[in-house]
């Protein structure tokens, strides 16, 4: 039987989600909520079927999932009702913005016991999945490291304009949004990172998120990530993410697009599909259906996102 699900927070990825879920055989939308009146008017013109709750507990009352695209203050204490009432958790990263209350978020949901996961969109993905693999059986050789080149003409970009909290440094920025994923992709092939030093840059105002980020990580073995962003200047979107090996070196654009050099030009490997971000989503929800079954999947865990805010965290607040 397909899982009934709520989606709670109705912003550009909630309605995305919601979007996809709505041709996922596996699942069934069985209600939806959002503060903004105007979030709920998109999402009701994009599925007219599902009904629109009076508030958060009532869309949630008949689900077994709980889908929570809002910000991550008010997540927090969604995620522990749903967990309470025994339903399953999928949460938008990043987990949390407050240390203290992300560690107690990890706990509840583990000593609830439900099913609960973090949408890092790449966690599914053929690109980590292959060069996980090509890490593991050597064929990359020994790994040198990591770069990421992230830069942007404006933050929030074009499409994120109506989620108007991404633009203040509370609980939104690239850092957390974008740099965050590669963070997850990082720790899954190479393991755990510290933070050696880090820059961030922050406007006059003090309400607003960072505009460039310099950053250097380290795995216990001394194995660098190198992190490089910036918002600003007449340009096309960036976001690059190179896991460098001594034989041959893998690089992943726009979170799905992959290409291989052994020493040369980077050629793009398979052809990329005609909608990548459809293909990633129903990727994502193919392994939340087992997530929900209590069964082994790839997406990101509550504790995996839980180590990626503390990065994050730190190096927002920069490390000399």
């Amino acid at each position: 039987m397909a899982v009934k699900t709520a989606i709670i927070g109705l912003g550009i990825m909630g309605r995305r989600m919601l979007e996809h879920m709505r041709l996922h055989e596996g699942y069934t939308v069985t209600a939806m909520w959002d503060p903004s009146p105007e979030g709920c008017a998109a999402a009701q013109a994009l599925a007219p079927e599902t009904p629109l709750a009076g508030s958060a507990e009532a869309a949630m009352a008949g689900a077994d999932l709980v889908y929570l695209a809002c910000p991550p203050v008010p997540r927090m204490a969604y995620a522990l009702a749903a967990a309470e009432a025994g339903k399953a958790v999928f949460l938008e990263k990043p987990l949390g913005v407050d240390l203290a209350a992300s560690e107690e978020l990890v706990a509840k949901l583990a000593q609830s016991g439900v099913p609960a996961a973090v949408n890092f969109t790449q966690a599914a993905g053929e690109a980590l999945h292959n060069i996980s693999q090509a890490a593991a059986s050597g064929v990359m050789g020994e790994l040198s490291g990591v770069d990421m080149v992230v830069t942007y003409a404006a933050w929030p970009r074009a499409w994120q304009q109506a989620a108007d909290w991404l633009r203040f440094r509370d609980e939104g920025g690239m850092t957390r949004e974008v740099i965050s994923h590669f963070l997850f992709f990082s720790q899954r092939i190479l393991g755990p990172l510290s933070v050696t030093w880090a820059r961030p840059s922050y406007p006059a105002d003090p309400a607003l998120c960072e505009t460039a980020l310099l950053a250097r990580l380290e795995t216990p073995a001394g194995v660098p990530v190198s992190i490089l962003a910036s918002v600003g200047g007449a340009q096309a979107d960036r976001q690059e993410f190179t896991v460098k090996g001594s034989r041959a070196s893998h690089r992943v654009s726009n979170f799905s697009d992959e290409a291989v050099s052994r020493g040369g030009e980077f050629v793009a490997v398979g052809q990329a599909p005609a909608d990548p971000r459809a293909v990633a989503l129903r990727a994502q929800l193919d392994q939340l259906l087992l997530c929900v079954a209590g069964e082994p999947h790839r997406l990101a865990t509550p504790q995996e996102a839980l180590d990626v805010q503390r990065l994050v965290e730190e190096m927002l607040r920069g490390k000399p």
